[in-house]
């Protein structure tokens, strides 16, 4: 018997739709929203606007691409939250509304741990690792930054997170301080790898704990940059390189420092990443590099499954299904919903 999946993904400027068949993704869509470029960063009401536009294509595409109808389908699951709460209200509206109309059961999906269990993401006919539990996972976008204990599917513990800003936000807003388009992190990851990340240092938080910060980091930077140039006027354009490996170097720094000391601490030697940050070239590479050293079984989702999608809402759905855990038609959106 063949379990269909439909999955929705609102959260944020992303509209996404994939299909799950019996834990494998057969297909994965998503509609961008270029229009908060302009803006440098995301505006809510636009980013409503926009899901209403893209929501039924993006949804249409993935049942084609997965060469099934909507008949075939046997349960909707829809990102709850975290998020902004009016783009979750028009994943949840229309969720609601499609399962009405196929009489098919509804799963309600927390963000974050659907990014938890993008690890578990497997293709057809495609050779993967997938971690065993319990496995630790470290949770880096642009609004979260957790390590959780991951003891099941469902069963998260959060056991540090920042007291302050996520590491994506740093990333972001340092980049804003340099100029870079938004969403600048992708920008610092590409100029960073030309660039010599001990060039400058800037000072880490002493934080107890497993827990993070970077409010002070991000000050540090401005403080710095604000001084050289009026040094040198042409001091971020000579430098650039140089200026986003040694941020990146600090940001990155700080997340396996936390890290390291939870895998020794408790020893854990199944590690995963996820979130949007989890994209960035050189955090992956020194993570892998980390597990080499300390004999650790490393699991990083692919690119396309680090950022927002809906193959991460589809696959937890799965799992919810087979543990029959819907939701009713009662069920709203929860902007500020936690693990």
């Amino acid at each position: 018997m063949i379990t269909t999946i439909l999955g929705i993904e609102t959260s944020c400027d992303d509209t996404a739709a994939a299909i799950v068949e019996n834990g494998y993704i057969i297909s994965n869509k998503i509609a961008n929203q270029e229009v908060h470029r302009s803006y440098g960063g995301v505006i809510p009401e636009l980013a409503s606007r926009a899901h209403q536009q893209n929501i039924i294509p993006v949804v249409e595409q993935a049942i084609a691409e997965a060469g099934i109808t909507k008949k075939d389908i046997n349960a909707i699951a829809f990102t709850r939250g975290p998020g902004l709460i009016g783009a979750l209200l028009v994943g949840t509206s229309f969720a609601k509304g499609l399962s009405l109309a196929l009489n098919i059961p509804l799963i309600e999906v927390n963000h974050l741990q659907a990014h938890i269990l993008s690890n578990f993401i497997i293709k057809k006919n495609e050779q993967k690792s997938i971690p065993k539990f319990p496995f630790l996972c470290l949770l880096v976008s642009g609004g979260h930054t957790q390590l959780v204990v991951v003891r099941d599917f469902m069963e998260m513990e959060i056991i540090g997170q920042t007291l302050d800003d996520a590491a994506g936000e740093a990333f972001d807003k340092c980049a804003k301080v340099l100029g870079l388009p938004y969403p600048g992190g992708p920008f610092i990851d590409k100029y960073a790898k030309k660039g010599e990340p001990n060039t400058y240092h800037f000072s880490k938080p002493d934080i107890k704990n497993y827990d993070f910060s970077f409010s002070g980091l991000k000050t540090a930077f401005l403080y710095f940059i604000r001084d050289k140039i009026n040094e040198d006027k042409y001091f971020i354009k000579d430098n650039l390189n140089n200026i986003c490996a040694s941020i990146q170097n600090s940001i990155i720094d700080i997340l396996l420092d936390k890290l390291i000391k939870v895998s020794i601490e408790k020893d854990f030697k199944e590690i995963a990443i996820a979130g949007g940050v989890s994209a960035n070239s050189e955090l992956r590479q020194r993570v892998f590099s980390e597990g080499k050293k300390r004999k650790w079984k490393v699991y990083i989702p692919d690119f396309e499954y680090s950022t927002d999608n809906a193959a991460m809402i589809a696959i937890t759905g799965y799992y919810k299904y087979l543990n029959n855990e819907y939701t009713n038609q009662y069920i709203t959106p929860v902007a500020r919903l936690k693990i």
